[in-house]
């Protein structure tokens, strides 16, 4: 009987542990959907509202006819990464990620993602700073996918920093790998979070993470795609300090 209550009381345990595993979830996968509507929403209005203010004419000046636009081309920059997050998550879930290895010069992938987001990057107050070690090898590596990882992390270092504006990018060779790093001197990630922070939907805990709509994905396809290039992403990090961020990536043989 003792036997059978323990095999009862295992069963039951393992139900609940069961259950409990799919609420959270499920509460994972609801407020994903709603920081995704929200994300989709903020940009299709904002691109909506000024560029029918400039359709009908009614700018008071070619210089905030600048800044109109400047704000459209931000905002689709935005929407852009958000569906290609979306579309890369969904292909990784379904098995049918794909990806393209050739010798990269990871240095160049560095400095194309920079000049397409320098205005946006330094539009928003941040000091860019960008160290490039001089020859670099090659690497076997998918240049669209390391780029929109990079993307990912600057898109991070921005939302989560507060009245410190700063994003170091350096680029060096440290033994048989080359490193690209991502240093910003934001909010900073507690200790216990630091690994959960790659998990698909997750949000830490402080409050201009929650302030912050997000899909919760971002981190999750670095890591996805670093290991699909037989290398990692690492972080270091200090609450209230900032964070960096290192994509490692493997020379191989190219």
């Amino acid at each position: 009987i003792a036997f059978i209550d323990l095999m009862l009381a295992a069963g039951l345990y393992l139900a609940y542990s069961n259950v409990r595993r799919e609420l959270h979830l499920a509460r994972l996968k609801s407020d994903f959907v709603a920081n995704v509507s929200h994300e989709l929403k903020t940009p299709l209005a904002l691109i909506r509202l000024f560029a029918e203010t400039l359709e009908l004419g009614r700018v008071p000046s070619e210089e905030k006819a600048q800044q109109y636009y400047r704000v459209i081309n931000k905002e689709s920059h935005r929407l852009t990464q958000l569906i290609n997050n979306i579309l890369d998550f969904s292909r990784i879930e379904a098995g049918r990620k794909e990806y393209r290895f050739a010798p990269t010069d990871v240095a160049r992938v560095v400095r194309e993602v920079i000049e397409s987001y320098r205005f946006q990057i330094e539009q928003q107050g941040f000091a860019l700073r960008v160290e490039v070690e001089e020859d670099l090898p090659n690497v076997p590596a998918d240049a669209e996918a390391l780029g929109q990882a990079i993307i990912n992390l600057v898109n991070n270092a921005i939302k989560y920093s507060r009245e410190s504006k700063t994003i170091d990018i350096e680029v060096r060779r440290e033994g048989s790998k080359v490193l690209v790093s991502v240093k910003d001197t934001g909010i900073g990630i507690p200790r216990g979070e630091q690994k959960k922070i790659f998990e698909k939907f997750f949000r830490g805990e402080d409050s201009l993470v929650h302030e912050t709509k997000g899909s919760g994905l971002g981190l999750a396809l670095v890591r996805h795609i670093m290991e699909a290039h037989g290398g990692a992403v690492e972080v270091e990090s200090t609450s209230g300090k900032g964070s960096t961020f290192t994509l490692v990536l493997p020379v191989g043989k190219t």
